[in-house]
């Protein structure tokens, strides 16, 4: 079963992506990640790291807060 914040926090990261006109393997690519691995963040199925979200914020441009933020 997937937690619930764990889908939330991969359907920012995917909104933001899209808003920004990233494909997934461009995001992965400024994030230093995995293409898949950034597909598995998307869909809620992995526990990142805190280094994990602070890569992913700055390829975003965005805090991390705002990544966590439930807003």
């Amino acid at each position: 079963m997937q937690d619930a914040r764990l889908q939330a926090f991969g359907s920012k990261v995917r909104a933001l992506r899209k808003e920004r006109g990233l494909s997934q393997e461009e995001l992965a690519s400024q994030a230093g990640l995995d293409r898949s691995y950034m597909g598995h963040i998307e869909r809620g199925e992995k526990n990142i790291t805190l280094l994990k979200i602070h890569q992913i914020s700055n390829a975003l441009g965005v805090s991390p807060s705002e990544l966590l933020s439930e807003q």
